[in-house]
């Protein structure tokens, strides 16, 4: 129960902070979500970065890499975790595994995003 919470907790600062950047910053350019993207990005850092110094050191707990990974970057951004899995996929060697995931991820998705918004128009 106490991971979980844990994992609440990172998730909920995460996704407050995501809201804030981004709204604070996709207004400054009109053809670019420049805090998405830039929320996208250092969250991909921070997980990296995280993930890193574990795999090196005991200094940071196994709960203090599942709220800042799994919790915290979750909710920051999702991005992070599908980053983290593509390099997982390039550094075994899977390139068709990595194509197809990746592709498959941003195409489907927008699919996806395309037919939730026509379904709402349906409903």
């Amino acid at each position: 129960m106490k991971q979980f919470l844990l994992v609440f907790l990172g998730g909920g600062i995460g996704s407050g902070l995501r809201y804030l950047l981004s709204k604070t910053l996709n207004p400054y350019t009109s053809n670019f979500f420049i805090g998405t993207f830039g929320v996208n990005i250092l969250g991909c850092l921070i997980i990296g970065i995280i993930l890193g110094l574990s795999a090196k050191s005991t200094a940071l707990s196994n709960n203090t890499i599942l709220f800042i990974t799994i919790g915290f970057c979750g909710g920051f951004t999702t991005f992070s975790s599908f980053a983290l899995e593509n390099y997982g996929m390039l550094r075994e060697g899977q390139i068709t595994s990595f194509l197809l995931y990746t592709l498959s991820s941003i195409v489907v998705g927008v699919l996806a995003v395309a037919l939730g918004l026509w379904l709402s128009k349906i409903l």
